[in-house]
C-alpha cells in the first residue's frame, strides 16, 4: 500500500519554525494501531489523518503515543494541505472530529480555526508539578492542560522542569501551559507533555482553546496576539467569541512524500 504525506510548518511562514504535522489523506480508515506505528514513525508532535466524506474531512489526530481530542497546529497543517496541495477551492473547509465539527476558513494566506473554548478555573497545583519547576507561578488553572501564570515572558522563556518528577504525572491527553504577559505580544506561553517523546510543544493550538478565554478577560480585549516562546517559536491571532475562539495563523509545506506500507 502506498499513502500520500505532506509535512507542513504551521503558525509559522518559513522553513525550521513553527510546529510540524505530517497529513496523511485516506481512503478510508485504517487500523487504529497502524495510525499509531506511522505516527510514532513520523516523529513529530503529531499527524493527522483524513477521510474526505464528500461535504466535510473526517479528521483524526495522533501523537506517537496516542490518540488526541483536539490538535491545532495539525489541524491547520491539513487545512493547508488540502487548499495548497490538493487544490481545495472552498473558502471554508469543516472538519468532523472528536471535539466536533471544527471550520476553517481561509483569508490571503491566513487559516482560522473555529475551536471550542476550554475556559480553565483555578485549582491547586499538583505536589509532583510543584516539585518539577525552577520557578513558581503566581496563578494555576486547569481546563484539560494545566494553566501556570508567570510574571513575565522572562520567566517562561527560561523554565527549566525536572522530568524524572514531570513525567510521573498522569494528566491524559493533557499537558502543562506556562504564561505570562508578553513584551512583544499581548500574552506568550510554553507546552509541556509529561512521558512525551516531543517533550516541548514547538506551537499548541489546542492550548490557545485556554489561554484565549483567560487573557482576554485579564486584558479586557476580545481579539490577542500571542507567542510560543519554544526553540522553533511560533504566532498565532486570537479571538475570544465566548463558547468558542478563533485561532489564525499561517502554514507552508516542508516536504511532500510517500509511505511505503507491507500489510501482509
Amino acid at each position: 500500500m502506498q499513502l500520500h504525506l505532506y509535512q507542513i510548518n504551521a503558525f509559522t511562514d518559513g522553513n525550521f519554525s513553527g510546529n510540524p504535522a505530517c497529513v496523511v489523506p485516506l481512503s478510508e480508515w485504517l487500523p487504529d494501531d497502524l495510525l499509531l506505528k506511522i505516527a510514532k514513525e513520523n516523529a513529530v508532535a503529531e499527524t493527522a489523518y483524513f477521510v474526505d466524506l464528500g461535504y466535510k474531512f473526517h479528521l483524526r489526530w495522533f501523537t506517537p503515543e496516542m490518540e488526541m481530542d483536539l490538535c491545532g497546529h495539525a489541524t491547520l497543517a491539513t487545512a493547508h494541505a488540502l487548499r495548497e496541495i490538493r487544490k481545495f477551492s472552498g473558502k471554508n473547509i469543516i472538519f468532523e472530529t472528536r471535539s466536533g465539527d471544527l471550520t476553517v476558513t481561509t483569508a490571503d494566506d491566513l487559516y482560522i480555526l473555529d475551536l471550542p473554548a476550554r475556559k480553565p478555573a483555578p485549582t491547586p497545583l499538583p505536589e509532583l508539578l510543584q516539585r518539577s519547576l525552577n520557578f513558581q507561578p503566581q496563578e494555576v488553572l486547569k481546563a484539560r492542560d494545566y494553566v501556570l501564570v508567570y510574571q513575565s515572558a522572562e520567566e517562561v522563556r527560561n523554565i527549566s522542569i525536572d522530568r524524572s518528577l514531570f513525567d510521573q504525572l498522569e494528566l491524559g491527553t493533557g499537558g502543562v501551559i506556562v504564561t505570562a504577559k508578553g513584551d512583544n505580544s499581548d500574552f506568550v506561553s510554553r507546552f509541556f507533555t509529561p512521558k512525551a517523546s516531543v517533550f516541548e510543544d514547538p506551537v499548541t493550538g489546542s492550548a490557545h482553546c485556554s489561554l484565549t478565554p483567560y487573557w482576554s478577560e485579564k486584558l479586557e480585549k476580545n481579539e490577542l496576539t500571542a507567542m510560543q516562546l519554544s526553540e522553533r517559536g511560533g504566532r498565532l491571532l486570537c479571538r475570544n467569541k465566548g463558547e468558542r475562539v478563533e485561532v489564525a495563523g499561517t502554514a507552508g509545506t516542508y516536504s511532500i512524500g510517500k509511505l511505503f506500507l507491507d500489510l501482509d
